[in-house]
């Protein structure tokens, strides 16, 4: 495996197996292989959950708030896990914790950026982590799996090493499955290979399969090459250090999407959805232009509450996603343009007057 940037995600089962702080187990082989990395010119930087389940031992009184017990474990936690860390990786750390909200707003996005490679220009390791004691629902990625994809992409990595409880992505789920076989190459994410993700999920961790592929779509869009291996298997380490394949290689886009195109497909936070009728659509690929798509006797369904300026996306009713931009309208305004007659006072709506052409993105 040869890498100039790399992102490594841990989850939480590697950090903390038993949920009574952090244990070396897992964390040491990781910690060797990181260090191995930096030893021969890899620039690494490390996203690593953990925090809660390593400070659910201290906790002991009973709560009826779970979210407002498990910020405060969050917070109790990191620093437990930041030091067990930074004793066992042979160079300085740095701790960086974040929200989408810190990754969806383009100021925000290139502090971070700058920020990771000024850490990294200076020989120090990121330690990076969802800000779970202080993100709200609306606020937060949800799970690391996909806050790794984001930061690969802010980082400009060439790789993201995704360290799972299974030794890459099945056909089916090997426990329930005999016949189940594991594929050592994807070369993309299709429709089938997000059915093969089916509902994986560790006891601990807050992802699964699923967000695994999420995250690896995120990244190969990006152009980065993602590996999913076994965290808990030392010899998978071994094997990517001699440049084997210990458990399935996704392979990047041949055509990597910009920053602003990866902005608005992938981490813009979408305020509402418009559903449009897709019996006779077309679609003019070159501009936001999908006449007669989205006049308005084709808008089906307007889900969310959003104002003009938020971002929405457009779907087809057959479930495909056309567009996601600004929006020219609120939710308010198009529920009120559905049940009037609109021939009388308007022209039909085209997509360039629903969502401002200069600020979104056509999807294929």
């Amino acid at each position: 495996m040869k890498s100039t940037r790399l992102v490594i995600k841990v989850g939480s089962a590697l950090i903390a197996p038993d949920e009574n702080g952090c244990s070396t187990k897992f964390m040491k082989p990781i910690a060797a292989f990181i260090n191995t990395l930096r030893a021969n010119g890899t620039e690494v930087i490390l996203v690593s959950s953990g925090a809660v389940a390593a400070a659910k031992g201290m906790f002991n009184s009973p709560t009826f708030n779970q979210i407002e017990r498990r910020k405060a474990q969050a917070a109790a936690g990191q620093t437990n896990m930041i030091s067990m860390w930074s004793e066992m990786l042979a160079m300085p750390c740095a701790q960086m914790l974040m929200t989408h909200q810190d990754l969806s707003n383009i100021g925000r996005f290139q502090s971070i950026r700058k920020t990771l490679d000024e850490l990294l220009t200076e020989g120090i390791l990121p330690i990076v982590n969802e800000n779970d004691s202080v993100s709200t629902k609306q606020s937060r990625v949800g799970d690391n799996d996909n806050l790794s994809a984001m930061i690969a992409t802010a980082a400009n990595a060439d790789t993201l090493i995704l360290c799972s409880d299974i030794d890459g992505l099945y056909t089916a789920p090997p426990a329930s499955s005999p016949d189940a076989r594991k594929l050592s190459i994807v070369k993309s994410i299709t429709d089938d290979i997000r059915a093969m993700a089916g509902d994986v999920n560790s006891s601990m961790g807050t992802g699964g399969m699923i967000t695994k592929i999420q995250a690896v779509e995120k990244a190969a869009s990006s152009g980065v090459t993602t590996y999913l291996i076994n965290g808990f298997d030392e010899d998978a380490f071994t094997q990517l250090l001699n440049g084997n394949n210990p458990g399935t290689l996704f392979e990047p886009s041949v055509k990597p999407l910009s920053d602003p195109e990866h902005y608005w497909r992938h981490t813009a936070p979408t305020a509402g959805t418009i559903v449009v009728d897709s019996g006779k659509s077309t679609v003019d690929k070159g501009a936001l232009e999908v006449e007669p798509l989205l006049d308005e006797n084709r808008i089906k369904t307007i889900q969310g509450d959003f104002n003009v300026g938020d971002t929405i996306e457009v779907h087809t009713s057959a479930g495909l996603k056309i567009a996601k931009g600004v929006s020219n309208y609120s939710s308010c305004t198009l529920k009120l343009l559905q049940r009037i007659d609109l021939d009388a006072i308007i022209t039909p709506l085209s997509a360039e007057q629903l969502i401002n052409p200069a600020e979104g993105a056509l999807f294929q």
